[in-house]
């Protein structure tokens, strides 16, 4: 198994449940694995990073609430992308959302 791998993508959008989240915005990380089944006798698949870092922003760019269909929205994406790959993992971190008390971040994870 072959992963590719893009970790800790800075991004600030305005997305989130909250009334004041759309407004203010917040700050989110990225974590993208992206795996392909290869053989020896092969020729091993390319993924472009600058691709999949492209696909991670573009999918903050649509206004939302909830991380889970943003973790949803990034993995359609890079499948559509990159349609033979053999299993995807997303992790997307909303850093320190708005709540009471220091919570350094919160996360949805999705492989599959």
């Amino acid at each position: 198994m072959l992963t590719v791998s893009l970790h800790g993508i800075r991004i600030s959008a305005p997305y989130g449940l909250y009334a004041e989240e759309p407004v203010l915005g917040n700050d989110f990380e990225v974590d993208l694995d992206v795996f392909f089944a290869v053989a020896d006798n092969e020729q091993w698949p390319f993924a472009d990073y600058t691709k999949l870092n492209e696909i991670a922003r573009n999918c903050f760019t649509q206004q939302g609430q909830l991380l889970e269909v943003l973790v949803k929205d990034i993995h359609s994406s890079i499948k559509s992308s990159f349609p033979n790959t053999a299993k995807i993992k997303v992790a997307v971190r909303k850093l320190h959302p708005p709540m009471p008390g220091d919570v350094q971040y919160s996360q949805v994870c999705y492989e599959g």
